[in-house]
């Protein structure tokens, strides 16, 4: 039997864009001919996998849909959100539908992920296949490259057939917390699950039978029509609103950690993100797109919908003029030195 992955594709990006309330999710983002969801969809074109399924709300679909011809997806179902219920409601009533058998091991994807070498992500996958029963889930964890307070981290100890069993779930601790979680061995919980049916129907039984009764209420009332289940409202609205994380993972004792030492991040920052234009400068930096300034010079590194990405270096003992915009929000990244910044009134030393 292939796998099938689920495509977690409802999340709105808020870390970018606090206090806005128009702005375009992170997954959907054209990053300089290519966005996350893209990514996602083309990683799970490969023989191991089965065709996907998406889980999403009404403001995203058409998106979604765009997406997916973009990518030559063909075959495909989608499990529409009628509101907004965090994803341990998205995962169960995404598995629920009757296109899935009971058995059927499912691999859960988030759309607003980066990760390179997918194929070592792959190979763990399908060799951790055999391992799946009707009560474990397996998490993903990755190494950290460095210690941060926007992810969160897991311990685990080996128990047998090379098994790691997560131990302690650490949930965005600060700096200082982070390091010592690092020596300790800890990982990034990378936000993906590897579980069969059976097991998500029996732990959401266990420790979350509200939420079971009314994600499954919701999916048998579901209205079905060009490869899309719409959840019936009614029902769904009456499931509690959490993380799987704090639903299922902190609660059962059958939880299992396959660990990943490749490059991750879910771009939830603008720092994540100028690392990706830093890590491939020489692939956006054109001659015509650099501005010489008395202050210094600017490069327009990439310019996609409705947003510019640009990199400015300001001369030792220079200084730019003082911002405002009425129609526009800008995010400012220092990458290096140590510049005086004026807001308002108050001003300040910044460093990297």
């Amino acid at each position: 039997m292939k796998i099938r992955p689920v495509i977690l594709c409802g999340g709105a990006g808020t870390r970018l864009w606090p206090n806005q309330k128009k702005h375009q999710a992170k997954q959907f983002i054209d990053f300089g001919g290519w966005s996350l969801i893209q990514k996602t969809l083309e990683r799970i074109k490969k023989p191991v996998f089965d065709y996907p399924i998406i889980s999403t709300n009404l403001k995203y679909l058409k998106d979604v849909r765009k997406s997916l011809k973009k990518n030559k997806v063909k075959k495909y179902k989608i499990v529409l959100e009628p509101a907004k219920k965090n994803t341990a409601p998205a995962i169960l009533s995404s598995a629920l539908i009757k296109d899935i058998p009971l058995k059927q091991p499912l691999m859960y994807f988030a759309a607003d992920h980066l990760i390179e070498k997918s194929e070592i992500l792959n190979k763990s996958i399908n060799k951790n296949k055999t391992n799946l029963d009707d009560k474990n889930v397996f998490i993903f964890g990755i190494k950290p490259t460095n210690p941060s307070s926007e992810y969160g981290y897991f311990l685990t100890k080996k128990v047998k057939r090379n098994i790691n069993k997560v131990t302690k779930f650490i949930e965005k601790p600060k700096y200082s917390r982070a390091k010592q979680v690092i020596k300790k061995k800890g990982y990034w919980n990378s936000g993906m699950f590897f579980l069969r049916k059976d097991s998500i129907i029996n732990n959401f039984k266990k420790y979350q039978p509200k939420t079971y009764r009314f994600c499954l209420a919701s999916v048998n009332k579901a209205k079905y029509r060009n490869n899309t289940y719409y959840l019936n409202k009614s029902s769904f609205i009456k499931s509690v609103e959490k993380s799987f994380d704090y639903a299922i993972l902190e609660k059962s004792k059958n939880i299992n950690a396959i660990k990943l030492d490749i490059p991750w991040s879910d771009l939830g920052s603008w720092r994540e993100i100028s690392k990706i234009y830093q890590k491939n400068k020489s692939k956006y930096f054109k001659k015509k797109n650099v501005y010489y300034r008395p202050w210094g010079r600017y490069v327009n590194l990439f310019e996609g919908r409705d947003f510019l990405v640009k990199e400015l270096t300001v001369n030792s003992k220079s200084s730019i003029s003082l911002q405002k915009h009425n129609y526009r929000s800008e995010h400012w990244m220092i990458t290096q030195g140590k510049p005086r910044i004026t807001i308002n009134k108050k001003k300040f030393f910044k460093k990297t």
